[in-house]
């Protein structure tokens, strides 16, 4: 039986670590894939192993380093960890409020629960010296003639 050079055990092994499926790697070589697998055992094994061995360690230094999606992978992978998934279940109807039913003071209470829920922070009122329209009888006008009547205000808008 003739000696195997070492090159083409190197090639054959570097083959194998490439992940080409034997029976291509026989062709390449020119032998039957049986003399193949008989001949070049140990370099078939140890390609692939080698070459897993080494992507490994890229892997793994990728995770050492912070690499979130490498760690992700790792745990998986590696680890058995995975993700649960959440299964969300309606518990009962959508409730629909007339809103036009609340008063105004139900409504600015639930306007204030809500943007506090978004972070919003609350509005403080500042309130005016300055008399409002309704509560002066006559007002002048601003060249100091005359006087101006007032209109009711309106009352839709609370005033």
């Amino acid at each position: 039986m003739e000696r195997t050079p070492p090159s083409q055990r190197r090639q054959v092994e570097a083959l194998a670590a490439y992940g080409i499926p034997e029976t291509h790697i026989s062709r390449v070589v020119g032998i039957d894939p049986k003399t193949l697998r008989k001949c070049y055992r140990d370099e078939l094994d140890l390609g692939e192993t080698k070459a897993n061995a080494h992507i490994a360690g890229f892997l793994f230094n990728s995770a050492k380093n912070g690499n979130v999606s490498a760690q992700i992978f790792w745990l998986k992978t590696r680890a058995r960890w995975r993700e649960t998934p959440v299964e969300l279940k309606h518990s009962g109807e959508i409730a629909h409020k007339d809103l036009s039913q609340l008063s105004d003071e139900e409504l600015h209470r639930m306007i204030v629960l809500l943007a506090a829920d978004c972070g919003l922070a609350p509005i403080k009122t500042i309130e005016s010296s300055v008399p409002r329209r309704e509560e002066t009888a006559e007002p002048s006008l601003p060249n100091g003639g005359g006087t101006l009547s007032l209109r009711p205000a309106n009352p839709r808008r609370g005033n």
